[in-house]
């Protein structure tokens, strides 16, 4: 088997304050671009969508362009940016630092619920 899916033709998007998570669902894997603008946090733009204090989703990413810092429960915190990839564990939050979009690349299995308003 074989399975081709461009960049540029998702099959979901979902929009929310400041940003929006472009969904690729291929078999076997869910692939989500997310574009946070200047100004997007987690606990502002997405927190009423997942309905807990911090983001409960294990994320495993690639930034493409922009910059983002990751604040962890426990009080850790990283800044990933241009080239970086990255593991969150569920409890934290993040937001955009500076005056650039972030697009993000998550290739966790969680991607197919992120930010994916509850029925």
């Amino acid at each position: 088997m074989i399975e081709v899916k461009h960049i540029d033709k998702p099959d979901e998007r979902r929009d929310f304050p400041n940003g929006h998570l472009e969904v690729f669902t291929m078999t076997g894997l869910t692939v989500g671009r997310a574009t946070f603008e200047p100004g997007w946090r987690w606990s502002e733009s997405l927190r009423s969508i997942a309905g807990t204090e911090l983001c409960q989703f294990h994320h495993n990413g690639y930034i493409a362009q922009g910059r983002l810092r990751i604040r962890m429960e426990d009080g850790s915190e990283a800044e990933v940016g241009p080239g970086d990839m990255f593991v969150a564990t569920p409890g934290h939050d993040a937001w955009v630092v500076g005056d650039e979009p972030c697009i993000a690349y998550d290739f966790s299995s969680g991607m197919d619920e992120y930010a994916k308003a509850k029925d």
